[in-house]
């Protein structure tokens, strides 16, 4: 893509436009991140599996509504990715086909040598997931035990 870009009261024909190659990224077709990641100590909990909750958010233009409604799937699918973290390294990667995801007791043993529990801190990265650009705008969340 060639753009030109110079003052608006001149014609596009003027000496003072330049020409500006651009190669479009996708960025608007990209799933915004989730919102509303619950946090674990809002439910009673014994240390075990976990469940992970948040909101979808989606591009389409229904979704920019007061109501309160769930909003439109604007994907072919809903799939999500949930990168369970230490610091900067990827320990997990949980799929999901909804607006939740287990974290088994038997993979936080895998992970941390024991299930997360009272006083633990978990970070994770969620992802909606698109079929045309691939992972959507990352939500980084510090979970709280």
């Amino acid at each position: 893509w060639n753009w030109r870009i110079g003052p608006a009261s001149r014609p596009v024909s003027d000496e003072t436009y330049v020409a500006q190659a651009f190669t479009p990224a996708g960025v608007g077709l990209r799933p915004f991140s989730v919102a509303h990641v619950d946090q674990p100590w809002r439910r009673p909990r014994s240390p075990g599996d976990l469940t992970i909750r948040w909101t979808r958010r989606s591009r389409a233009l229904a979704a920019d509504s007061w109501g309160g409604l769930e909003v439109p799937l604007r994907e072919e699918l809903e799939a999500y990715e949930v990168e369970i973290l230490d610091g900067a390294t990827v320990k997990r990667v949980l799929s999901t086909a909804t607006t939740s995801a287990v974290y088994t007791a038997a993979d936080q043993t895998a992970d941390w040598g024991a299930p997360l529990g009272p006083g633990d801190t978990l970070d994770i990265r969620i992802f909606q997931l698109s079929a045309l650009v691939g992972r959507g705008a990352p939500k980084s969340v510090t979970l709280t035990f």
